[in-house]
């Protein structure tokens, strides 16, 4: 199990509740994808927030990554609804 700071943005703070927290991850967490179903499985607030998962935005350590980059290493994954423009 590795140990990840999670940080939350926008609608999806606001749905989970929180802006941050850190978790312990199970080792079959791999990917940003993968973080994103495990999240889905922690209860009705995660799952809500993360319906759309395909919209969500992940940065790992401050850089914008794809749902199939790896997050071994990581110490702050930051999950994001898609920016509008202003």
């Amino acid at each position: 199990m590795a140990s990840v700071n999670l940080v939350y943005f926008a609608w999806v703070r606001e749905r989970i509740g929180r802006g941050e927290e850190t978790l312990e991850l199970p080792d079959s967490v791999v990917t940003a994808g993968d973080l994103l179903a495990h999240l889905k499985t922690l209860g009705e607030e995660y799952e809500t927030a993360l319906e759309h998962e395909n919209v969500i935005r992940v940065a790992i350590n401050q850089e914008h990554v794809d749902h199939d980059e790896t997050i071994t290493g990581a110490r702050e994954i930051a999950l994001f609804p898609p920016m509008t423009g202003g």
